[in-house]
């Protein structure tokens, strides 16, 4: 029982390595988290420091979530798939909550993809494909991760899956939806900003 905790725990601590938070503090000596949206992740990263870093952010993020699994999963065998889920919701709620940045961070789209993808590889694309068709329609990366995070598990719900991965997902929604509030009331406002606009804070990822 004692190795399922540890890897929580270090899932726990992968997730709370801030990619964002460490790239502007190396690039700008700044906290990004006090710039643009003031969200640690990839979107805020492309406002503040630009495309490379961003896409660096992004593919990081996304490699917590994927060896968080990995993790659950090569200290739990093929006994079942709680561990490994409950290790991908851990790298997620660090990468929300990061031990290491005061517990301010981001709002975890980038590590769930990652986690996820793993765990449910054919509906996190499907999900995919619909969240970067609306985000490229509406341009709202805040609209479109959440439509990602809700989508994962429906489809799950529709084709089937195990247990422990279906009320992951259902959990990562949640959470998604929840750190997404604020915008959530800027779009039924219209006042969300749009990603790559010349003003405002665009958030998402």
């Amino acid at each position: 029982m004692l190795a399922p905790i540890i890897a929580i725990v270090i899932s726990y601590l992968i997730g709370s390595i801030s990619f964002s938070i460490l790239f502007a503090r190396w690039i700008r000596k700044i906290d990004i988290r006090q710039h643009g949206s003031g969200n640690a992740g990839a979107t805020n990263t492309l406002r503040v420091l630009g495309k490379g870093p961003a896409l660096a952010v992004f593919l990081l993020d996304i490699a917590k979530g994927v060896v968080s699994v990995v993790l659950g999963w090569l200290l739990i065998g093929d006994q079942g798939d709680w561990v490994p889920v409950a290790c991908g919701l851990a790298a997620i709620a660090g990468h929300n909550w990061p031990i290491f940045f005061r517990f301010k961070g981001g709002k975890g789209i980038a590590t769930t993809i990652g986690a996820m993808i793993c765990l449910a590889p054919v509906p996190v694309v499907i999900a995919g494909v619909v969240a970067i068709a609306s985000i490229a329609l509406t341009r709202y990366v805040s609209l479109g991760s959440m439509i990602f995070a809700v989508l994962v598990p429906i489809i799950l719900l529709i084709g089937g899956s195990g247990q422990a991965v279906f009320w992951g997902a259902v959990v990562v929604a949640v959470l998604a939806v929840l750190r997404h509030r604020k915008n959530i009331v800027k779009l039924a406002k219209g006042t969300e900003n749009k990603l790559g606009g010349k003003k405002g804070e665009p958030h998402g990822i």
